[in-house]
């Protein structure tokens, strides 16, 4: 199957499973950093030796955690290169600025104090080893914030203007891409994500040496702050995930649209709790979305448009366009359709032709400033439709439908789940029959797994659900590839696959080990 893939094809496999490897470590070293601060700061307020315990063998988990993050992380920047050069030449000055700031300030800053948490005790003040390990994971989250600012311009490209004589978009408003109203939901969602993972993950950890019946006390008193820390996580990774459907809502109706298998919009859209998709719908035939489901009625324009009978376009009105929809600044505009924006998109791509061969005859003594000026003009009114250009088919725009619309059950579902076993772990603690209930014990464990699931579920929805854009209207995947052949990129997928594979099982085997020694096992 691999032989007969596109460069686009393998290209996009590449990265996602590259991604999908990286978000395996990320949450957690996201979530355990905040959680190993708790723990040092209940030591330095108490000076109990218990809590240095707790905290230097959570720190020893953190560690192996984290440096796996960070040997995948590279590989992925690198990708942008590689396998994405006309992206990366299209809107290298603002998707690159981020990066750097992540680079040289928050990773840096990340590393710097981990060092210090890491192999500082006895070495330097309780007060400043303190201070590192909350400063280790302060970077963890300015790293996290400064990559999803760059990931959330992609979904909604705001603060630039196209040069037409670089071919290159410039950033003229920094702040409006850092704060973005998708960077700050993205941010806040995907943190919190790291905290109830971390969370699941202690408690799973610490479930499976009660069943074993030692470090019991350790176990105990882990659960309970990692119960509460997800707890509250997880409510507030609720709220958060609400107010990021609104922002997809106002930002990416199609991604709204594929995440909920809809495809003709109405006032009062109810919101498909659980369902099963008719594999022969598509936009222009009458059959049956589902072939069963259950629906919250109006809850998708609640939560949508705020309102109860709000409308909400589906598949087939955004290709059609002609309803009223609001933008996030309160601005009200008719959708264009499919063939419109393609035809703007053509003629953005014209205009910026006629505007080079223009800027080639001046440069040659011809007199052409009102041409240039004219073709400029032209670009600049369309050039929000600059991506279409390149689509051929209503088809082009629709992302896989199936695929996003389980993606996002299977998070929602996860999610609440494990709001709940937050819930019931605390209630077990308060009546102290958490050690003797071994079916929840084992519930625990094996939420371990299931919680890793939700989280690459989550990022299913977020970067399929974008398709097929690299940039939300300006570039599609299509446009963005390099000119490399798609057998070399295979090549480096089956490398990357041995490499990574052989990295998480490295990783765990380490893991298990440590975990297996217990907190008596850590010396320092």
């Amino acid at each position: 199957m691999l032989l007969t893939t596109t460069l686009e094809q393998a290209s996009r496999l590449q990265f996602a499973i590259t991604a999908m490897y990286h978000w395996l470590f990320v949450p957690l070293t996201l979530g355990l950093g905040f959680l190993v601060a708790i723990f040092e700061t209940k030591y330095y307020l108490s000076k109990d030796e218990f809590w240095k315990k707790t905290t230097q063998f959570w720190s020893r988990i953190f560690a192996i955690n984290f440096a796996c993050g960070v040997a995948t992380g590279i590989i992925l920047e690198f990708e942008f290169g590689t396998n994405w050069s006309n992206y990366s030449w299209f809107v290298g000055d603002i998707f690159g600025a981020p990066l750097a700031i992540e680079g040289i300030f928050a990773f840096f800053m990340e590393t710097t104090f981990f060092a210090v948490m890491y192999f500082g005790w006895g070495k330097v003040s309780k007060g400043f080893h303190l201070a590192s390990t909350w400063l280790t994971a302060a970077g963890a989250s300015l790293s996290a914030y400064w990559i999803l600012a760059a990931n959330s311009w992609m979904q909604y490209p705001t603060g630039v203007v196209f040069n037409p004589d670089t071919a290159r978009n410039e950033m003229v408003k920094f702040w409006d891409i850092v704060f973005s109203p998708v960077t700050l939901a993205k941010f806040s969602h995907s943190v919190l994500c790291g905290f109830l993972l971390a969370a699941v993950v202690v408690i799973g950890i610490c479930s499976w040496y009660l069943l074993k019946k030692r470090d019991t006390d350790f176990s105990l008193k882990s659960i309970k702050t990692a119960a509460v820390f997800g707890l509250v996580a997880g409510v507030l990774l609720a709220a958060t995930g609400d107010r990021s459907a609104y922002v997809v809502a106002k930002t990416q109706p199609m991604k709204l649209a594929a995440m909920e298998g809809l495809y003709d919009g109405e006032n009062g859209t109810p919101l498909v709790g659980v369902g099963i998709l008719n594999p022969k719908k598509s936009y222009d035939n009458d059959e049956n979305p589902y072939l069963f489901h259950i629906s919250i009625p109006k809850g998708l324009s609640l939560l949508a448009t705020r309102k109860a009978n709000g409308f909400v376009p589906g598949i087939s009105d955004i290709i059609k366009g002609g309803y009223e929809y609001e933008e996030l600044n309160g601005e009200k505009k008719t959708a264009l359709s499919f063939e419109e924006k393609v035809h703007r998109g053509n003629m953005a791509r014209k205009a910026y032709a006629l505007y080079g061969e223009y800027k080639d005859k001046q440069a040659n003594g011809l007199d052409c400033q009102d041409d240039i000026d004219e073709a400029k003009k032209y670009l600049d009114e369309n050039f929000e439709y600059f991506g279409y250009g390149f689509l051929k088919s209503p088809e082009d725009s629709i992302p896989p439908v199936g695929l996003v619309f389980y993606a996002f059950r299977i998070m929602v579902i996860l999610g609440g789940y494990f709001i709940l076993l937050m819930a019931v772990v605390l209630w077990f603690l308060k009546k102290n029959i958490l050690a003797k209930s071994k079916w929840l014990l084992i519930v625990a464990i094996a939420s371990i797994p299931l919680v890793y699931i939700c989280g690459e579920a989550g990022w299913v929805v977020a970067e399929v659900g974008r398709q097929p854009w690299t940039i939300q209207g300006l570039l599609p995947i299509t446009a963005s590839v390099s000119g490399v052949s798609a057998s070399n990129v295979i090549t480096t997928i089956t490398i990357f696959i041995v490499l990574f594979t052989t990295l998480l099982v490295a990783e765990l085997m380490i893991a298990f080990n440590q975990i297996k020694k217990g907190p008596d096992g850590i010396l320092w």
